[in-house]
């Protein structure tokens, strides 16, 4: 396995011989980019092995390159398999923009758009054909690809394949039966998020060798991680929503009648605004979607129905209006934000009240189920309330271990003073009550124990005889609950997955000793941010607007989304940088040999009339 730790890990090639050098000509000719991105070069070095691969990468992070890039290289086609249209025609109007032969074979091709897509395959004029897992399946579909030379496959989405994914498809584990067709291509799977179980599954499907995986950091620095408590979530929305005017973003509600309820307060009060949740019409939701990827619309209010395949890179902010019910979900749905690699602010409003919904739903679920929902919940819950940083614990729930204890881009990392208070005593009561207890039990059943309950299963198990018994009955089973999240965020205490017992950790013996003090929040505040701006550094912001009508206005024309034009970063840099040539555009951030030649001059003459004005 390797893993990406924020540094290139690759050997150092040069030369046009080498396949290396020239995936880097390929990375600035076509797609405008100067430098390849963490774990991406030894993957393409990797494919272009024809070696097999996992990549899991988090959203935003590059992992299209890491089969586009080989599929420029390789004399044959390229299969991708994606299980969106909505995603399928995005990546191949970005990839056309870039001068990239690519084509797409679904539901919504003509039958005139057909014969020609054949045709062009038939005579090997086409790098990348983006194909569902279902049309893949079809046997015309395989009948027509056979006898072409296939030198790639690239399985997107690829937890879809496992049924312990949080998105299982039965397609997609008939995927592995395409292999045996064409035996000589390199096969990628990719997703964004997978679970060590998740991950084994895919490799067993795909036959992909454990020492083919390749694990990106899950760390978006960009992201500004913030928490507030959920007081007045309406007036909280509209004040956060002030400080990003013309901006694009998300906002996830727990229900479609909040949803609807939402979407509609905020156009009356003049946003540009969409619903989007599974009770709307495929059309509308399809309608809503489009609008905004084509930002004729700056934000959509959804469900956690809305998300998946989307791929536009300007998302701003995205605001959990309600809890998640996990932190996958949590993580998956901030993902959106910040694509562009440009600052995004994620801001979660957290009310108990919100805990209670989630609960209700999971208790429709089997005894097995509500028991890890009940974990996973309590770990989102942790998240929420922790007054460390926030980095820190995310990214301890992937497995990944974070350097620095303060990473300067969370509302409890700006917050200089946390008004922190010292908990070390109720810290011993509970972790002594953990380790008298045999550390078999959950948090539930320990805060029965100091609380002195006479429930049935602290008599059966003679749990009232213990001296901790009854010693915490100063604090209400709320206050214990939170305090005991803040043990396991502060690494006294784990707990086991399957069945919720918590284990002491060797620094919880040093704070039972007393050589270790507590310090932890019993109140929550509101966090002063440093604003946008300041996040972002300098760039002209007339002339980003003149420039940004000016995309907008040929993507339209082009009946294509803004982004796949340039990104806000190119044209952020534009402002900052005003390059007065050719050759001074070509070196902002993703101003490919196509897009210099398709759009140079007119954003080249906007920046000097600009500057002469």
């Amino acid at each position: 396995m390797v893993r990406g730790n924020g540094a290139s890990e690759g050997r150092k090639r040069r030369g046009m011989n080498d396949p290396i050098g020239q995936a880097k000509v390929i990375l600035k000719r076509y797609f405008g980019y100067d430098a390849f991105w963490p774990l991406q070069e030894e993957i393409i070095g990797h494919v272009l092995a024809k070696k097999d691969a996992l990549v899991v990468m988090p959203t935003g992070g590059g992992k299209s390159l890491c089969y586009q890039i080989p599929a420029l290289l390789f004399n044959g086609l390229t299969l991708v398999v994606s299980p969106l249209i909505s995603l399928m025609k995005d990546q191949v109007d970005q990839l056309r923009e870039c001068g990239v032969p690519a084509i797409f074979l679904n539901s919504t091709v003509t039958a005139a758009q057909y014969r020609s897509h054949v045709e062009r395959l038939n005579r090997n004029a086409v790098k990348l054909l983006y194909v569902a897992p279902e049309t893949l399946l079809m046997p015309h579909t395989l009948e027509l690809l056979s006898p072409l030379p296939v030198d790639g496959i690239a399985i997107d989405e690829a937890h879809c394949i496992s049924d312990w994914g949080h998105d299982f498809r039965p397609e997609y584990r008939q995927l592995a039966a395409v292999r045996a067709v064409f035996p000589a291509a390199a096969c990628v799977a990719l997703t964004a998020t997978a679970t060590s179980r998740v991950r084994e599954d895919i490799q067993k499907t795909l036959r992909i060798a454990k020492a083919h995986e390749f694990i990106g950091s899950f760390n978006r620095p960009n992201l500004f991680l913030e928490v507030a408590p959920k007081t007045s979530p309406l007036e909280q929305t509209l004040d956060f929503l002030h400080r990003y005017p013309n901006e694009s973003g998300i906002i996830y509600c727990f229900s479609r009648r909040q949803t609807e309820d939402l979407a509609a307060t905020l156009q009356r009060k003049g946003y540009s605004v969409r619903p989007y949740h599974a009770g709307l019409s495929e059309k509308e939701r399809t309608r809503n979607q489009e609008l905004f990827i084509r930002d004729d619309v700056q934000i959509i209010v959804a469900t956690i129905a809305f998300g998946m395949g989307i791929n536009k890179s300007n998302v701003r902010f995205v605001v959990h209006h309600d809890l998640p019910k996990n932190p996958e979900s949590y993580y998956q749905e901030i993902g959106r934000a910040g694509r562009d690699g440009l600052p995004a602010h994620c801001l979660l409003l957290f009310g108990y009240q919100d805990v209670q919904k989630v609960k209700y739903f999971i208790g429709q679920k089997d005894e097995h189920e509500q028991r890890v929902a009940n974990i996973l919940l309590n770990t989102i819950i942790g998240f929420a309330e922790t007054d460390l940083c926030r980095r820190v614990s995310l990214l301890n729930y992937f497995g990944e271990p974070y350097a620095s204890p303060n990473c300067g881009m969370c509302d409890n990392c700006r917050q200089a003073d946390k008004d922190l208070a010292d908990i070390t005593i109720p810290a011993q009561m509970f972790l002594s009550c953990v380790k008298r207890t045999g550390e078999r039990f959950g948090a539930g059943h320990i805060v029965e124990v100091l609380r002195e309950s006479r429930s049935q299963k602290v008599l059966t198990f003679g749990h009232e005889k213990l001296s901790t018994y009854g010693i915490g009955k100063m604090y209400s089973a709320r206050q214990w609950r939170h305090l005991s999240r803040q043990f396991i965020q502060k690494g006294l205490i784990v707990q086991e997955l399957e069945h919720g017992s918590l284990k002491l950790t060797a620094k919880a013996w040093e704070v039972l000793r007393g050589k270790e003090p507590v310090l932890g929040r019993l109140e929550e505040e509101k966090v002063s941010l440093k604003t946008q701006a300041e996040s972002e550094g300098r760039f002209d912001a007339d002339l980003f607007e003149i420039l940004r009508k000016k995309r907008k206005e040929i993507a339209d024309q082009a009946n294509l989304p803004p982004f796949t034009i340039f990104h806000d970063r190119t044209l952020k840099e534009m402002a900052s940088r005003l390059p007065q040539t050719r050759e001074e555009l070509s070196a902002n951030y993703g101003v490919g040999a196509a897009k210099l030649e398709k759009y140079g001059d007119i954003f080249l003459e906007l920046i000097r009339q600009y500057c002469r004005a």
